[in-house]
């Protein structure tokens, strides 16, 4: 019998404790929880839903550092035991094309699922526990919270990223990843919204309009991606905007020259785009260059449009120029916009970077520096797209994690030969 201590009690620490209990049901699981509440941030997630896995799931929606790291996590627990884990905890599930949430649609239930889980199960949760550090002796890990002191064989950090509006995501388990020996990549907000520099689209706030959402970096094209654009006031948002996020964050970190390009008409080529241009200017060369759009755009994007095509909105359309309708072309399909920053880490649904995946045992998600360590979900340089991946890796990496540290709770002492052989 062994004590396993779960720092951070989000859906990534409430899976390892479940697989931990269930595992070695004489070992002693604790939690250590920031916040008044278990699982807090689930109740935000899916627009109050949560999308708990992807009908599609595969590395390639994973980014960061952790293509192979996530892809290893997949080939032991992808769709079909996420699927399964849920299914244990009493959740039915219902799909919505591809995305998989609760049948109930309520991300409550999730929350209080896995809590009954865990109380089933006997796991120990302590709340409102800060913890301010951890060092490892000959007896184990000592975990300091201020005014209380903690023991455990194994310690697992799912400590989440400083992603959130509540209060306590700090990012504090990074700094508890640092002292125990682990390197970090930078992190910076993900699946958020961008700043644009002198918006031009700032008049068209509230607009939603179906398009192709291109990030470039040095002017190089990074990721993209189709599909409900929302304009607002400082910039842009919806989920294209969210999928090419963390590279736009990592850019301007970086201090590269960061742009996004708009494209409002998706499904043709910029040809296709000239072509449809000039058939309207000819049919309808009595409306003005403003009702000769309507029709195919949004009323409040197309003065915006047209104002950068330098077209005044009341020219006649059958006074338009090859040229100009060219330019107006080149502003449906290539606008491109300086981004000055994303919004803060309260408004992002997670953050990109953390520690690095080859400090990590790709088969246990134990330290290759620490062992008796494992670090889970947003610890890791790992980071998913919008449609309930992100969930899956937390689930995933905090299920294996808290299985293994279990199935050796009583031998857990890997020889510093060991650790070399892994890191070669």
């Amino acid at each position: 019998m062994g004590k396993i201590g779960i720092i951070g009690g989000g859906v990534s620490g409430m899976a390892a404790a479940i697989a931990a209990a269930r595992t070695d049901t004489r070992a002693e699981v604790f939690i250590l929880e920031h916040n008044d509440m278990l699982g807090k941030k689930i109740l935000s997630t899916g627009n109050g839903r949560c999308n708990l896995t992807n009908m599609q799931m595969t590395a390639d929606y994973y980014k960061g550092g952790g293509a192979q790291l996530a892809e290893a996590v997949l080939r032991q627990f992808g769709l079909k035991q996420t699927l399964k884990f849920f299914h244990s905890l009493g959740l039915l599930t219902r799909s919505r094309g591809d995305y998989v949430y609760p049948r109930s649609e309520q991300a409550a239930d999730v929350r209080e699922s896995l809590q009954m889980e865990l109380e089933r199960l006997q796991v120990s949760c302590h709340l409102n526990e800060h913890v301010r550090n951890i060092c490892r002796d000959g007896r184990g890990f000592a975990i300091d919270c201020g005014d209380k002191q903690y023991r455990a064989d194994k310690v697992i950090l799912a400590c989440g990223s400083r992603a959130s509006q509540i209060a306590g995501a700090d990012g504090s388990g990074y700094a508890l990843a640092q002292v125990l020996g682990h390197t970090l990549e930078p992190v910076v907000p993900a699946l958020v919204q961008l700043k644009v520099r002198a918006n031009p689209f700032a008049k068209a706030s509230g607009v939603r309009t179906e398009a192709r959402i291109a990030a470039r970096i040095d002017g190089r094209e990074m990721a993209a991606d189709t599909g409900e654009l929302q304009l607002t006031s400082y910039g842009i948002s919806g989920i294209p905007v969210f999928q090419i996020s963390r590279f736009i964050s990592r850019g301007l970190y970086d201090g590269r020259n960061v742009q996004v390009e708009a494209d409002f008409l998706p499904d043709m080529s910029y040809e296709d785009a000239v072509s449809l241009l000039t058939r309207r200017a000819e049919q309808f060369k009595e409306r003005s260059a403003e009702g000769y759009l309507r029709g195919i755009f949004n009323r409040k994007l197309i003065p915006r449009l047209l104002e950068l095509a330098h077209i005044k909105i009341k020219v006649p359309a059958g006074n338009l120029t090859p040229a100009q309708i060219k330019s107006l072309a080149e502003a449906c399909k290539h606008t491109l916009l300086d981004i000055e920053d994303t919004n803060g880490f309260e408004q992002a649904q997670i953050c990109a970077g953390g520690v690095k995946t080859s400090e990590i045992s790709p088969d246990t998600m134990e330290s290759l520096y620490t062992p008796g360590l494992y670090l889970t979900g947003e610890m890791v340089d790992v980071d998913g797209i919008c449609g309930g991946y992100n969930i899956t890796w937390a689930v995933a990496s905090g299920h294996i994690a808290g299985g293994h540290a279990a199935n050796i709770s009583e031998n857990c002492d890997i020889t510093v030969d060991k650790v070399k052989e892994i890191l070669g």
